[in-house]
């Protein structure tokens, strides 16, 4: 129960800002309404990050000392983004690229606001970069915003290496830590991703069309290289390494992927 009421109270307060930020910049409408998660930042499933993610991965205290919990918040997008997306060829459409840039700053400016909103009630927070917090040469983050956000019970992960939220995978995370004690989400216990929960789905891999996504495995390099190819191809716009065709128009892409009839599956 109280871990509901931390998360709607992050919820509501992320909410209400993201509508006054739209309105005091001029923003595009790209995002439907937010989602939040908390960890402990004493759950042990945090060591385990060194070993699935990166052996440098931080910890929480090594971010903010005393931090006592991770707030993970998930921005979807709206369907129509990731239509404009999934429709461009093989490149990322520009409305996408533009998403990223606007995205970026949203997030930035989520975390100041949550770090003031803590701050009221008598407690410390750091904020983390939403994107580019990764090593160049391994492709892995030394803060990943996805791996964080399944500790603190926003979704499971899909066969497409993205983090499947109940509403879905389109968006973008992030997190900050607190010294404020809130309650954990809980984990889902089942696999949202069809694939993962035993249905043949894998919709996500012929979106990829750059030898990054495959049946069996995911090569880091592949994706960013397309990553930069639109980079390059929008160069008029600041730094957009940017995809996402994997996460446009599959099952998941807007809410937990509904499960196929007994006599289709």
């Amino acid at each position: 129960m109280q871990a509901s009421k931390d998360a709607d109270w992050l919820s509501a307060l992320i909410e209400e800002f993201i509508l006054d930020w739209k309105r005091s910049q001029g923003a595009d409408d790209y995002w439907r309404p937010p989602l939040v998660g908390v960890a402990s930042a004493n759950d042990p499933l945090l060591a385990e990050l060194r070993r699935v993610v990166d052996p440098d991965h931080a910890m929480p205290a090594e971010i903010l000392p005393g931090a006592e919990s991770v707030i993970v918040f998930f921005l979807p997008f709206q369907r129509w983004l990731g239509e404009q997306n999934d429709g461009h060829g093989t490149l990322a459409s520009q409305s996408w690229a533009e998403s990223y840039i606007t995205t970026n700053l949203l997030i930035g400016a989520i975390n100041e606001h949550l770090k003031a909103r803590l701050k009221d009630r008598g407690h410390l927070a750091a904020v983390t970069p939403a994107t580019h917090n990764f090593d160049e040469a391994k492709l892995v983050s030394r803060w990943s915003h996805k791996h964080l956000a399944y500790l603190a019970g926003l979704g499971t992960f899909g066969h497409n290496h993205l983090l499947i939220t109940s509403s879905g995978c389109c968006g973008r995370l992030g997190s900050l830590v607190t010294t404020m004690p809130l309650a954990a989400t809980v984990r889902p216990e089942a696999e949202w991703c069809l694939q993962k929960a035993g249905y043949d789905c894998l919709a996500c891999v012929p979106k990829c069309k750059y030898g990054a996504l495959h049946e069996t495995r995911f090569s880091r390099q592949a994706c960013y290289r397309q990553c930069l190819r639109n980079n390059a191809h929008y160069s008029h716009l600041p730094l957009v390494d940017v995809c996402g065709k994997c996460a446009c128009e599959v099952p998941c892409s807007y809410q937990i992927p509904d499960k196929p009839a007994a006599s289709d599956a």
